[in-house]
């Protein structure tokens, strides 16, 4: 059986160091097919497919939705497919990538409401009442910071189920729909410079601070200081 691709979606943004770090650990510890940029394409990046599209939507949301849509639409990107993050590192070897969730979407919304509000959060509502509605009262969340197996025709069928929603928790439609079930963890979103983190985690994923200027980046650049196939030669 091939190996499916790996995918991500990227925004443009001149250099992207944290791409560049997690194609390394992507290269080394995530067994893979192809990879797949959609959106831009830094100037030093090789060896990968290219989707070009649009980023045209009026949120961060839409762009990404608009990109996962593109990808199952396209004849040549694997079934199943892999979605990362261009933040998404793979610390150690794994052979294929587990199902994994969130918990309960109530307990998760829950711990977003005593923190903050936004259109995130009002997504995630939005999400969780339309599951209910194809009888899944009690949905879990798969938003996590972390490689999802995707396949094509239920993401596809997830999009067209929340395609009137204006934030659509599409990883949670899809799993969800899907029944993926899978282990629960709690995110590995590293999200400001001194916030602790598990070391031994196999997955992570940093914000530009705590990448930069953090110890998880730190980490991360001393686990993986060779370039890869995905890097031309002497462009940094």
């Amino acid at each position: 059986m091939d190996l499916p691709d790996l995918v991500v979606p990227v925004r443009e943004a001149k250099l992207n160091q944290q791409l560049r770090y997690a194609l390394r650990s992507w290269a080394k510890n995530l067994p893979h097919g192809r990879v797949w940029l959609v959106g831009y394409r830094p100037y030093w990046v090789a060896g990968v497919n290219h989707i070009s599209t649009t980023q045209a939507g009026r949120t961060k949301y839409a762009n990404t939705t608009a990109a996962v849509r593109a990808v199952c639409e396209h004849p040549e990107v694997s079934d199943p497919w892999i979605l990362l993050n261009d933040d998404f590192f793979v610390m150690t070897a794994v052979e294929q990538v587990p199902a994994l969730h969130r918990g309960r979407v109530v307990d998760v919304e829950r711990y977003y409401a005593a923190r903050a509000s936004g259109s995130y959060l009002d997504g995630m509502r939005a999400t969780r009442a339309r599951l209910a509605e194809l009888g899944h009262p009690d949905p879990l969340s798969y938003e996590l910071h972390v490689p999802m197996q995707i396949g094509k025709a239920g993401m596809l069928a997830a999009l067209d189920a929340g395609r009137d929603l204006a934030v659509v928790h599409k990883r949670t439609l899809y799993g969800n729909l899907a029944g993926l079930g899978g282990a629960q963890i709690d995110d590995v979103k590293i999200l400001h410079r001194s916030h602790k983190f598990p070391a031994d985690s196999p997955f992570l994923s940093t914000m530009p601070d705590s990448f930069t200027r953090g110890k998880v980046g730190e980490l991360i650049r001393r686990k993986f200081p060779q370039p890869c196939p995905y890097e031309l030669r002497g462009i940094r």
